[in-house]
């Protein structure tokens, strides 16, 4: 063990676990931290329950193609910690390092001086001082949780807030219902601070809304500012401004569409100036992993029956698990398999509404335990019961590995198509036995 993994392990263990959505914690860390929060670039501050990561990264590919310095914070990270920091630089930006990770991470812990914190607030205030220190034209940055209590709201003014779109998620946080999730999640909009809002339902679309008007922050909606579809193998963007034909982006699924639309218009607002080409280099250059990721060679690959065509996905709820539904539709369309899940979620997690909508498409799920120190994996039997519950035939298993070996004994007709989701923990371990953690 590392000296920088001793360090995480030993705040992981020290700090609270809890979540609780108030701010006066990480207030007080960060002044006696000298403020970093006000000394970082110019911030598009990012929340929602599905596409949050995928909007960032296109945001960020669309910005370095346009040869800007980009920063992002996101969460959680797949393998390992530092996925959660990344620096930007002209050359495209790379993750932090293990030194300056360590010297921030143990430069707060001195300053915290044992005051009560979570260890999401702990790191999130050693990446503010990390963002600080490093010049960049733009940090794009995630929410955590919510919004309205979450650490990253500590932000004074950013340049612009993005919501994309809220389902059902963290109800012991943010309440039993969507009106109440996006109460939480508008709680990022400030006055005079352009809110661009993805598609919603109805409910939360309401509620954004009037949140919006509430704080004096202009909106510009998916429901009437701006829009997109494909068309002839092209995305058509339109707004207020005019329209823009570009390439498909590299990520799959009918949701990128909304997706890609939602960072294109946040850009529109705050680099009107941005050349086409920018936003057709940022879209055929996109990469996030564990989004409908492809895996095409490495351990997984070679555990795997031959032939079978393999996709990794972190959607855990019932939104999610519709887009990756229809996504797999989309793909037996173009060609028929037999489409496998291996799936496995955390206790927290509506398992049956995410698995709800492969009825009919899957030919069985194959259930996994997530392993994770944070949260508690759902027993792989749990999983298996709650596929069987929605009309899916299912299977416990002991990991994802065993499951993979399991497909590779059988004898198939056609290789199958497997999809392995309903945890982004769960995707960080096939990553980290892939041996292909993100960079």
């Amino acid at each position: 063990m590392t000296p920088l993994d001793a360090l995480l392990a030993r705040l992981f263990l020290l700090h609270r676990k809890d979540i609780e959505l108030t701010l006066g914690r990480m207030e007080r860390l960060l002044a006696a931290l000298g403020s970093p929060e006000r000394m970082m670039p110019p911030i598009v501050h990012v929340a929602g329950t599905n596409g949050k990561g995928s909007t960032i990264a296109f945001m960020r590919a669309i910005l370095e193609a346009a040869g800007k310095r980009v920063h992002v914070y996101t969460s959680p990270h797949l393998v390992r910690f530092h996925e959660r920091i990344r620096i930007g630089a002209k050359d495209g930006g790379k993750l932090v390092s293990d030194d300056e990770l360590y010297a921030a991470l143990n430069h707060c812990e001195k300053v915290n001086a044992g005051a009560p914190i979570t260890f999401f607030e702990f790191t999130t205030a050693a990446a503010f001082k990390i963002f600080s220190e490093n010049p960049a034209d733009y940090l794009l940055l995630e929410v955590g949780l919510g919004g309205r209590g979450d650490a990253t709201n500590v932000i004074p003014a950013p340049r612009a807030t993005v919501v994309t779109s809220i389902s059902i998620d963290h109800t012991e946080f943010l309440g039993q219902t969507i009106a109440k999730i996006a109460y939480e999640k508008a709680g990022i909009f400030k006055a005079g601070v352009p809110a661009i809002l993805s598609i919603q339902h109805d409910d939360a679309h309401k509620v954004l809304r009037f949140e919006a008007a509430r704080a004096g922050a202009p909106a510009i909606d998916a429901a009437s500012d701006f829009s997109a579809r494909e068309e002839h193998g092209r995305l058509i963007f339109e707004d207020a401004r005019g329209l823009l034909d570009l390439p498909l982006p590299r990520l799959p699924g009918r949701h990128q569409l909304e997706n890609a639309a939602t960072a294109i218009a946040a850009l529109r607002c705050i680099e009107p100036d941005l050349r086409l080409e920018a936003f057709e280099r940022g879209l055929t250059q996109v990469d996030w992993p564990a989004r409908l990721q492809n895996i095409v060679k490495g351990r997984v690959c070679d555990i795997a029956p031959k032939g079978a065509e393999i996709w990794l996905d972190g959607g855990h709820n019932e939104d999610g698990g519709r887009a990756l539904a229809e996504a797999m539709a989309d793909f037996a369309d173009k060609t028929e398999r037999p489409l496998i899940i291996i799936c496995g979620t955390l206790t927290t997690k509506d398992t049956g509404a995410f698995l709800r909508s492969f009825k009919g498409l899957a030919q069985e799920v194959l259930a996994v335990p997530v392993k994770t120190e944070q949260y508690y994996g759902k027993p792989a039997g749990l999983v298996a019961a709650a596929a069987d519950a929605e009309g899916i035939k299912a299977a416990a298993c002991e990991s994802a590995e065993a499951a993979l070996r399991f497909l590779s004994a059988r004898e198939w007709r056609r290789p199958p198509r497997i999809l392995i989701a309903g945890s982004l923990y769960l995707a960080g371990e096939v990553l980290a036995l892939n041996g292909t953690p993100p960079r």
